[in-house]
């Protein structure tokens, strides 16, 4: 009988050890491949997204399709080892982005926006047109006067292999939760 216990038991925990390790690999693969949750730091994406706020970023999409204009991405600051940014996508490819006045301009066309918080007072490198190359992408911060984003010459345009993700649902705080 102790015997038949023995089994029982081993196998019981057999199944428990098979049953925590497919939980882990499942786990890994979501993070790797298909989402991952991140932290906002910083005010740049204000009024839309706030310091502390946590999102989960999709992974997997734009694998299978483009980013689209206004969409919010998230991408390695390519001098920091581990930083990354969240900004919105402001310019697609082949189009030419300028700022004048504190205002975007997509091929010499004014962009209609409603999300910033302020007009821009600087252009930086965007005082001059321009024109996004066949995988980059033109994005800024919604809180233009505090984001370091594609008018930095250190940011500059973001080529699509760099982008990791793009923001797909805001988990906390509970009172946001939902879409940015």
């Amino acid at each position: 009988m102790d015997e038949i216990k023995e089994k029982s038991l081993t196998k019981e925990i057999l199944g428990w050890v098979v049953y925590i390790v497919i939980v882990i690999i499942l786990t890994y693969l979501v993070i790797t491949f298909v989402g991952v949750r991140t932290k906002v730091e910083g005010r740049s994406m204000e009024n839309t997204l706030h310091d502390g706020d946590n999102l989960i970023v999709d992974k997997i999409s734009y694998r299978f399709r483009d980013p689209k204009r206004y969409e919010i991405i998230v991408f390695p600051y390519k001098y920091q080892e581990d930083v990354y940014y969240i900004k919105r996508i402001i310019g697609l490819p082949g189009e030419t982005v300028q700022v004048i006045d504190g205002y975007v301009y997509i091929d010499g066309e004014k962009l209609d926006e409603d999300y910033g918080k302020e007009v821009m007072e600087t252009s930086g490198i965007a005082q001059e047109p321009i024109k996004l190359g066949e995988d980059e992408y033109f994005v800024l911060g919604d809180n233009r006067r505090v984001s370091k984003d594609s008018r930095d010459s250190e940011v500059g345009p973001v080529k699509k292999e760099n982008i990791a993700g793009h923001v797909v649902l805001r988990i906390w705080p509970l009172s946001k939760f939902g879409t940015p």
